[in-house]
C-alpha cells in the first residue's frame, strides 16, 4: 500500500497513543482507527489508512523517531527523575529528598 505519495502522520483518532480511555467505563481501549499503532498513513487526497503489520519491520526506525517526538512534546526529557524532582510530586511527601538532612 505504501507508496512515494503516502506519508506516516499521528492518527487523528489516538493522537498517536494507540490507545484510549473508554468515556462510560473508563477501560483503555486500543485505538481501533490505527490499531493500535498510533500512526497511520495519509494518502495524497489526504485519506487514512491504517499500516498493516506486514509494513512494521521496514517502518520500526521512522515509527520510533516519530513516537521521540510526540513524547518530547509532552515533556518526556528521556531521563528518569527521582520522585522528589518530579513536578508533579512537589509540595506531597513523595516531594521530599529522603537523602535530605
Amino acid at each position: 500500500m505504501a507508496d512515494a505519495l503516502m506519508l506516516i502522520t499521528r492518527c487523528p483518532s489516538c493522537d498517536g497513543a494507540g490507545w484510549y480511555a473508554d468515556e462510560d467505563t473508563d477501560e483503555s481501549r486500543t485505538c481501533e482507527w490505527c490499531g493500535g499503532v498510533g500512526y497511520v498513513y495519509r494518502d495524497a487526497e489526504s485519506i487514512d489508512h491504517r499500516i498493516p503489520p506486514s509494513d512494521y519491520e521496514r517502518l520500526t526506525p521512522t515509527l520510533e523517531r516519530l513516537e521521540i517526538e510526540r513524547l518530547r512534546e509532552m515533556g518526556y526529557s528521556g531521563e528518569a527523575k527521582k520522585p522528589w524532582e518530579q513536578d508533579v510530586r512537589k509540595g506531597t511527601e513523595g516531594g521530599v529528598n529522603p537523602y535530605r538532612e
